[in-house]
């Protein structure tokens, strides 16, 4: 997991990074730990879904315009790939022996 950190938000241009990191941060762990769990997993995913289109946003598109495909690319493999596992989470759910499988 990724240490949040209200200055490297200050950086990219989050608006109320002291606010925000914490928050952020408690977002993800939380959230993280819900779908570890298979509990409320299409609700905890929709969090992290937000969190990954913000961070791609914010620190991949410049990466993208400064140095090019293949740099960001490179440099975003870890976002698509928790992006697109939580897009997965939200269109399929939680499996058999998850809480939200249990009856």
């Amino acid at each position: 997991m990724l240490m949040v950190c209200p200055a490297r938000f200050t950086k990219i241009g989050i608006p109320a990074p002291e606010i925000l990191a914490p928050f952020v941060g408690i977002v993800e762990v939380t959230c993280g730990l819900m779908l570890l769990a298979g509990f409320l997993t299409r609700l905890a995913a929709i969090p992290l879904i937000i969190n990954m289109l913000v961070a791609i946003a914010t620190t991949k598109v410049p990466i993208l315009m400064e140095k090019g495909f293949w740099s960001m690319a490179h440099e975003a493999r870890t976002d698509w790939s928790m992006l697109l596992g939580s897009a997965f989470l939200l269109l399929a759910g939680a499996g058999p022996l998850s809480l939200d499988g249990r009856k």
